[in-house]
C-alpha cells in the first residue's frame, strides 16, 4: 500500500491557512476544493492560525448565518410589537375611572 503523499512547503500551508479564515465555507468544502484531505488542513489551521483564538468556520455557512439573523431580526421586530402593544393596553387599563 504505497501512497503518493503530498508535499506541501510552508508558504502554500500558511497561505492555505489564511484563505481558510477569509473564507465562508468550511473546512471540508475548502479541503474538497483544493484536494488536501480535511483533517490535514484542520492540522495546518491549529499551527499555522495568525489570531489563537479567532473562529474558524467549521460547520455553519455564511447562508444559515445570514437567515439565522434574519429570523433573530424578525423576531426582535414581533417583540417589540408585542412590549408597544402592552404599554398601551397598562396606559388604557391604569386611567382612573370617573
Amino acid at each position: 500500500m504505497s501512497g503518493n503523499r503530498q508535499h506541501y512547503n510552508e508558504t502554500f500551508k500558511r497561505e492555505t491557512v489564511k484563505y481558510v479564515q477569509e473564507q465562508s465555507k468550511t473546512v471540508e468544502q475548502i479541503a474538497d476544493e483544493l484536494n488536501i484531505n480535511p483533517g490535514t488542513l484542520r492540522n495546518w489551521v491549529k499551527k499555522y492560525r495568525a489570531f489563537e483564538h479567532e473562529p474558524v468556520n467549521h460547520g455553519e455557512t455564511l447562508r444559515q448565518q445570514t437567515q439565522l439573523i434574519e429570523d433573530q431580526k424578525r423576531e426582535i421586530d414581533d417583540l417589540r410589537e408585542e412590549i408597544a402593544i402592552l404599554k398601551k393596553a397598562m396606559h388604557i387599563f391604569s386611567k382612573e375611572k370617573n
